[in-house]
């Protein structure tokens, strides 16, 4: 448990202050960072591709999923449990139950986020305007929370 929680179980208020600009914001961070790694990924498959005869090219349509899902699913597995975007927006995310985030959780979560922002574009954020801790929707359905880092004790 983080020291974000009072006696009774319930989150304080400043832990979700500011929570959704800020999230949005480390988005736009984490997937320049994406893209940075993108680069190296595509020279090593260029390489891949020409061991296995062409073959590799197949993956590019795909390399930017395989590397965005490793991205967030191995930062948020960590002992941060955040990514580098939510690491400098003063975020971390929590589970409702306070145990870790594992890496599979990680890897459901950013599916989650993809499948329902697809469907659901605009209102994925909206969501977090209506709900009490500023959850969004996968947030919701896989049981986590963004909050604020400097108001956990870790």
């Amino acid at each position: 448990m983080t020291d974000a929680y009072q006696q009774d179980g319930q989150y304080l208020d400043h832990a979700f202050d500011g929570v959704l600009t800020r999230r949005v914001l480390a988005f736009v961070i984490d997937y320049m960072l994406i893209a940075v790694l993108l680069v190296p990924a595509w020279v090593i498959l260029f390489f891949f591709s020409i061991l296995t005869l062409g073959l590799g090219f197949m993956l590019y349509p795909v390399s930017f999923f395989i590397v965005a899902g490793l991205y967030f699913a191995l930062t948020l597995s960590s002992e941060r449990q955040a990514t580098p975007g939510m690491q400098v927006m003063d975020l971390t995310m929590e589970r409702d139950d306070g145990r870790r985030i594992d890496f599979s959780i990680a890897v459901v979560h950013v599916i989650a986020f993809w499948v329902i922002n697809s469907v659901l574009t605009p209102f994925l954020l909206l969501a977090g305007l209506f709900t009490s801790r500023k959850r969004l929707i996968h947030d919701m359905l896989l049981g986590t929370c963004m909050m604020r880092a400097s108001a956990t004790f870790r």
